[in-house]
């Protein structure tokens, strides 16, 4: 159950023909850049990844190891208010978890001294200004989509009073919002964008790289063309919201004149079903309580899928599967389960667990338990056998039990016989109920000619799963469903409350066969026609194991019991 190694994510299928993969295929047949191709993957340290982070891990660096290539890792750590090493540290987790590893990592504030130096090259060049405006004016200044912006009345400092004040707010002579500093472009301009963007603010906040080296910090845009460009970056991916800043992109680039041009392109985002793509939306959860943290298992951070049992493999065929393209990609979240299952067939051992345990007494059972084997794969006869203990008092799924049913319920039944998977078949003679009539005991007989043959003269209803009353393991069951109850959430605070499916998690007490008494977190399993299953790598304890549903089993009883309601 080992995670794959760098040589088998690297033989996994590669991603379908796509426009960005024919453009990078363009540049290295006409030896553009040498015929290098160097990607990059700039995360804001200011939350957890997510599955939305994942499509754009698994395009840089699949693409660039394609094209035997390399990927940085750099931190976009410009908002010294957001971030923290905590978020690097489990970005780093999150992407070699997924299957990658970085070329060299980096961070934006390690180019602070030179952003700082090429900020006052504009100035002297009489491209950037000061400016004094509050930020409510600067908004007001920029006009709107459909009127143009008008100069700030001191857009026309001269250069020498710029650069005195800019030094001076490198100095800490003024408070926050008091200045900035913006580039002079076009406030006519019709993309908003191009209207003076400020590429520098003040704040005066401890960096958890920096210290308090500074106490000015610029802005994103700026900031992330001259990292690509002083990383000698070849093709900078980036999602769809970027293709408006592409044009500030350049200009920057273009006016500082610098030696290396990154191309940069654009792809669409994910939308991943009754689910939220947004740190800033997913902090909210977990601010709110609505959620236990970054890695709750109904989140799709990284760290959430990996606790609920996702596997890196699946994550990346699911990316690969969706593909790239410049349209809105609103994805099905059985994608996602289905590379999932496909990942599990044929990985997780198979194991016995009862969700809802309703006592089974074998009257004519012997009091010696008999130890039973049991394959750990129907199919892979490599995963081996395990012994699974038979005794006189076993455990099976209260819904596997019905007084009365007709020939459709193809389980247990008063007054008739289902098999006990891999064990005998047993007939069900009476039932005891508790005070508050709830069935306490189910009393049966076993017919000891039945190990692995069936009977004669007689058909029995079905197969179902048991687990020892003697040797099984009180174990406790979470099942999860969608977080959201409609499929594409939006909205922020209560509206976003009023979306949440309350019955996203719920938690049973089970018992598990005792094969499971060696599982460490982690580790996956299926259990037997009820889905597969993964330990809780946070709440798991020595002799009390928490099991995650990862996702359920695509099978005849979840059909059958649609169609015929459990008649």
């Amino acid at each position: 159950m080992s995670e794959k190694n760098d040589n088998e994510v690297e033989n996994e299928g590669r991603y379908p023909p796509n426009f960005i993969r024919n453009v990078i295929e363009g540049d290295v047949a006409a030896g553009k850049n040498g015929g290098a191709v160097m990607t990059r993957f700039p995360p804001e340290p200011n939350g957890y990844l997510h599955i939305g982070h994942a499509k754009a891990i698994c395009l840089s660096f699949g693409i660039a190891r394609e094209f035997s290539g390399e990927t940085n890792l750099r931190f976009d750590d410009t908002n010294p208010l957001k971030e923290s090493t905590e978020f690097t540290e489990a970005m780093k987790q999150d992407i070699r978890w997924l299957g990658f590893e970085w070329a060299e990592e980096r961070n934006a504030s390690d180019y602070f001294g030179e952003l700082y130096d090429m900020a006052e090259r504009l100035i002297q060049e009489d491209h950037a200004y000061v400016d004094s405006l509050t930020a409510d004016e600067i908004r007001e200044y920029r006009g709107t989509l459909t009127e143009p912006g008008k100069n700030s009345p001191y857009r026309t400092r001269t250069s020498e009073e710029n650069l005195d004040l800019f030094r001076r707010m490198r100095a800490g002579e003024f408070a926050d919002g008091e200045a900035v500093l913006r580039l002079k472009i076009d406030m006519a301009s019709p993309n908003m964008n191009m209207r003076d963007p400020t590429i520098y603010r003040i704040r005066h906040v401890t960096h958890h790289q920096t210290g308090d080296q500074w106490c000015i910090y610029p802005m994103y845009d700026y900031t992330h063309c001259i990292s690509d460009s002083l990383e000698g970056i070849t093709h900078s991916l980036c999602d769809l919201s970027f293709e408006d800043h592409r044009p500030l992109y350049d200009w920057v680039l273009d006016t500082l004149a610098l030696n290396c041009h990154p191309q940069q392109i654009e792809f669409s985002r994910l939308n991943l079903q009754y689910t939220l793509t947004s740190k800033r939306k997913l902090k909210l959860l977990i601010d709110n309580g609505w959620v236990s943290g970054w890695d709750d298992p109904r989140l799709p951070t990284l760290a959430g899928l990996r606790r609920r049992g996702y596997t890196p493999a699946a994550i990346r065929e699911f990316c690969r599967r969706i593909g790239v393209t410049k349209s809105d990609n609103n994805v099905e979240l059985t994608m996602l389960d289905s590379c999932l299952r496909d990942d599990l067939e044929d990985s997780a051992p198979r194991r016995m667990a009862v969700l809802d345990p309703v006592k089974i007494v074998i009257d004519n059972f012997p009091d010696k338990a008999e130890m039973i084997v049991a394959p750990n794969h129907p199919k892979l006869t490599d995963m081996g056998e395990r012994g699974v203990e038979f005794s006189r008092e076993v455990y099976i799924d209260r819904a596997d039990f019905r007084g009365s049913a007709n020939r459709k319920y193809k389980r247990l039944v008063l007054g008739d016989e289902v098999r006990l998977r891999y064990g005998y078949v047993i007939r069900a003679n009476e039932i005891v109920k508790d005070d508050a009539g709830n069935i306490s005991e189910i009393h049966c007989t076993y017919d000891p000619d039945t190990l692995g043959k069936n009977p004669e003269g007689r058909k029995v209803r079905g197969v179902i799963h048991w687990v020892s009353a003697e040797t099984g393991i009180p174990a406790e069951i979470r099942l999860f469903e969608p977080l959201f109850s409609v499929d594409f959430p939006d909205g922020s605070g209560e509206e976003l409350s009023a979306l949440l499916n309350m019955d996203s998690r719920r938690v049973t007490q089970g018992v598990v066969e005792a094969a499971l008494a060696d599982a460490k977190p982690d580790d996956r399993f299926q259990f037997e026609r009820e889905g597969y299953f993964c330990m809780d790598n946070v709440d798991s304890v020595a002799g009390q194991p928490v099991f995650n549903r990862v996702v359920g089993l695509r099978d005849s009883w979840a059909r059958m019991e649609k169609k015929t309601g459990g008649q």
